[in-house]
């Protein structure tokens, strides 16, 4: 039984992640009439809260649709089947267990010590599109949050050389499926507070968590530490994926540089060429953490 400062705690945490949530499905369009949702549910706190905001909107949105729980057996050693079937019948959710071995495929692929993260996340995701064609989804909502999308930018700039990170929406790979990630702008500190509060049974993946030293656990721990000793910088991040100047950057497929001419008025996306840019020093005391971690590494 909680008591009555957690209850308003927790309270006050869901009208947050509701009205975070209701926002981003609305600045997408993440949700329309007549949508039937394939919600992937892992069994991770993230999926849990999805589901359960989700069916908060449904019971509450002016507008109709369907949702169904789907949940990947990937056979993992030791992983309680029982767990999700249990709990989705438990709060009247329809859903559907699918069961394939990818645990042994990515286990006989990925040499030990190599990170099985990639693998996985293919086969994982062309099980799921198949399903969603089978049950006539409409949309496939995933649990990835702000937290998620920001590691995503910064692994993909640090290690593969892109400016990319996960959109809120988007058109699967196959072209047939709209992707939704509804807990876009809902940061991982307040999921895992309302999870833990609302008593999830969570299951943790231990096919992942057995690698220790992935990049994206690299990523996670430096933008926590920024959070811990800047607060608000990972808001003011995450609102620059959604402030984008082409022609700021160099990338010769997406603004035409070389067709660039002066017209003699001005010009919308030029720039002050010869203007000081004035950030804050913290900036400089943001980094040198990670710089001296990595250092002491070598």
């Amino acid at each position: 039984m909680l008591d009555k400062k957690t209850r308003y705690n927790a309270n006050k945490l869901q009208k947050r992640l509701r009205r975070q949530i209701g926002t981003a499905i609305a600045d997408y369009n993440m949700v329309e009439a007549g949508d039937r949702i394939m919600v992937c549910l892992s069994g991770g706190k993230d999926s849990y809260v999805l589901l359960d905001m989700l069916l908060s909107l449904q019971a509450h949105a002016p507008l109709q649709f369907e949702l169904i729980a789907v949940n990947l057996d990937q056979k993992q050693p030791g992983f309680p089947v029982e767990v999700l079937p249990g709990y989705l019948s438990k709060i009247g959710v329809p859903y559907r267990i699918i069961e394939q071995d990818t645990y042994s495929v990515v286990k006989r692929v990925i040499a030990e010590g190599k990170t099985t993260c990639s693998l996985c996340s293919r086969l994982r995701r062309g099980v799921l599109y198949r399903v969603a064609s089978e049950l006539g989804a409409t949309k496939i909502a995933l649990g990835h949050h702000r937290d998620d999308i920001l590691e995503t930018l910064f692994l993909n700039m640090f290690y593969g050389g892109k400016l990319k990170a996960m959109p809120p929406k988007l058109v699967s790979d196959d072209g047939r499926h709209i992707v939704i990630r509804p807990l876009a702008y809902c940061r991982e500190k307040d999921i895992a507070t309302y999870a833990q509060t609302a008593a999830f049974p969570i299951i943790p993946c231990n096919l992942c968590g057995s690698q220790p030293n992935l990049q994206r656990q690299v990523i996670k721990e430096m933008l926590q530490l920024w959070d811990k000793r800047f607060p608000g910088r990972l808001e003011t991040m995450f609102r620059s994926i959604q402030n984008i100047q082409l022609s700021h950057l160099a990338d010769t497929a997406k603004f035409d540089f070389r067709g660039l001419k002066t017209q003699g008025i001005p010009y919308e996306d030029g720039d002050t060429a010869f203007d000081e840019e004035a950030f804050e020093s913290s900036v400089e005391e943001m980094i040198a953490p990670m710089l001296e971690k990595t250092e002491s590494s070598n």
